[in-house]
């Protein structure tokens, strides 16, 4: 079985997440999204769904985390080069998200990270000897 990773993630603001990710170049699966979620298609087996709050709140009987003060998980995506790295920091940071660490070169790893206007933490790197 090839297993894909699907992301769920609560968002106050479903057109704004939408504009967010498509502004990083990733795509929007239109056959599962609607007024009350987006699923972006980050690559061939990994997707996000940022669904509204309410509706993220039907899929479990725990509460929301409070972004804002804490920090539930930090996604790692990997990336084809430091060049890549840097630039989707860069369209994060003008489609309105925020520089969470900054860039550090660790030599067999080159890592940047950004929270998505929602607070959610992506942590992007890339090492060379992977490709």
């Amino acid at each position: 079985m090839n297993r894909k990773i699907i992301l769920h993630f609560a968002t106050k603001n479903v057109p704004g997440a939408r504009a967010f990710w498509t502004a990083l170049g990733f795509t929007v699966n239109e056959a599962f999204s609607g007024e009350a979620c987006v699923a972006i298609i980050i690559s061939d087996t990994i997707s996000a769904m940022f669904s509204a709050e309410a509706a993220f709140a039907s899929f479990s009987p725990r509460g929301l985390c409070d972004t804002a003060t804490s920090l539930e998980v930090l996604t790692c995506l990997t990336c084809e080069s430091r060049a890549e790295v840097d630039d989707l920091i860069r369209r994060a940071v003008a489609a309105g998200g925020s520089v969470f660490e900054e860039a550090e070169d660790h030599g067999f790893m080159y890592q940047h990270s950004f929270l998505d206007p929602d607070g959610h933490g992506w942590n992007l790197i890339h090492m060379p000897e992977q490709g």
